[in-house]
């Protein structure tokens, strides 16, 4: 088989984390000759480059606030079910139409159950076709005390899933951390390693949004940004917090006169950038969205983020000085364990949601910018893209994972 078609479901609800993380497989598997489907039902993100894969938009859905409480269609109104068995019968249209030769699903079982409807479906039709399915899975799951979840969870692996691919590092997080019924599903489990988009030194970048709605500059950094404090917000839904909060902590802290530029995200709402860049004083760039993200991570002096599960493993991979604020909203543990993981390892300076104020996070910039550049690349497994796309491959070709 030489170029097998993957089919690709991916769903963003709030931030656009899952659908980064997506990107940087769909890189990687298309590298190996994979025709890759994605399969996308979140709000569209026509910034984000997936690669030269087909990209099939879903009826699209968002949380209805950071308390993830609710889920909402596009127009903000709440799904019902007439809502999700048109969207069923719209990706059971695409598979038919499609006819993959594997699947693979972002997160579900384990979690996206707002969307059983539609992904079991999908699942007993891959059974019945006899189509191998696989789990993109993170490293970190949230926990949410139900064990009727959990029973399912493990259930529906059994008997639908081929493996459930765990981004991450057995050395540093395991499954059964986050997931205590992993030993029920021990044999279908295979860790790939962190799943990483690594910048393409040298190479040109698509323009990016930059204010006003005019083309930021694109192509590999000017030497000039290696003196930048970059301050980014992921997809920008939840960050004006901490971009208000850095914007205070500038004048705080050791680097007040150094350029600083204030990465917004491209789904901040336009009032909340509309202020930020009125507060903005002179020195400070603000941007909604760079395509050359990660080049300017990767050359800027320090670091200020939220601690998503991307964010974090580009600053790893880069080996960049760092401060993390993890998002710790609606119960959200996820980033908060992950970053106190490496804050112990002494990978990066942590503030706590809850701590966070302009004196506690300048005095964080200063202790990140008297550090040595890390080695964040050396410590942890970050090749997850490319053994992802070979797990796959020799599940194809009969070999064991």
């Amino acid at each position: 088989m030489s170029q097998p078609k993957l089919l690709f479901w991916v769903q963003h609800l709030l931030g656009i984390g899952h659908l980064r993380r997506a990107a940087a497989l769909t890189h990687a598997l298309a590298a190996d000759g994979f025709a890759v489907t994605v399969v996308s039902g979140g709000m569209p993100v026509p910034e984000l480059d997936l690669g030269p894969v087909d990209l099939i938009q879903l009826a699209p859905a968002r949380a209805a606030d950071s308390s993830f409480a609710g889920v909402v269609d596009e127009n903000g109104r709440v799904i019902d079910d007439e809502w999700r068995a048109a969207r069923r019968a719209q990706l059971m249209a695409i598979f038919d139409v499609l006819k993959p030769d594997l699947v693979l699903i972002e997160l579900y079982p384990f979690g996206r159950r707002a969307f059983r409807s539609e992904l079991n479906a999908l699942l007993d039709a891959c059974k019945m076709a006899r189509i191998p399915v696989f789990v993109s899975l993170r490293d970190l799951l949230v926990d949410k005390g139900r064990a009727d979840r959990v029973a399912e969870t493990v259930r529906l692996v059994r008997d639908h899933v081929a493996k459930v691919l765990v981004h991450g590092d057995p050395q540093f997080l395991r499954l059964e951390q986050s997931f205590p019924a992993a030993s029920e599903i021990a044999d279908r489990i295979a860790y790939t390693g962190y799943v990483v988009n690594r910048p393409m030194s040298g190479s040109a970048a698509a323009p990016a949004a930059a204010p006003g709605g005019s083309p930021a500059r694109s192509g590999t950094p000017s030497p000039a940004a290696a003196a930048e404090v970059l301050v980014s917000a992921g997809g920008g839904a939840v960050g004006r917090r901490l971009l208000e909060t850095a914007l205070a902590a500038r004048p705080l802290t050791r680097l007040a006169d150094a350029p600083w530029r204030l990465v917004t995200g491209p789904q901040i709402p336009d009032a909340d950038f509309r202020a930020l860049a009125a507060a903005a004083p002179k020195g400070v760039a603000l941007e909604r969205f760079r395509a050359d993200f990660q080049q300017i991570l990767a050359c800027c002096r320090v670091s200020v983020s939220q601690a998503g599960y991307n964010t974090l493993m580009e600053i790893l991979s880069a080996g960049t000085r760092s401060v993390v604020v993890p998002f710790a909203d609606g119960g959200e543990s996820e980033q908060t364990v992950r970053a106190r993981l490496l804050a112990a390892r002494g990978l990066l300076e942590l503030v706590e949601a809850d701590a966070l104020t302009p004196a506690s996070l300048a005095a964080a910039i200063d202790r990140a910018d008297e550090k040595p550049r890390g080695t964040g690349a050396a410590a942890i497994d970050l090749d997850g893209a490319r053994q992802t796309a070979a797990l796959l491959r020799q599940h194809l070709a009969g070999r064991p994972a």
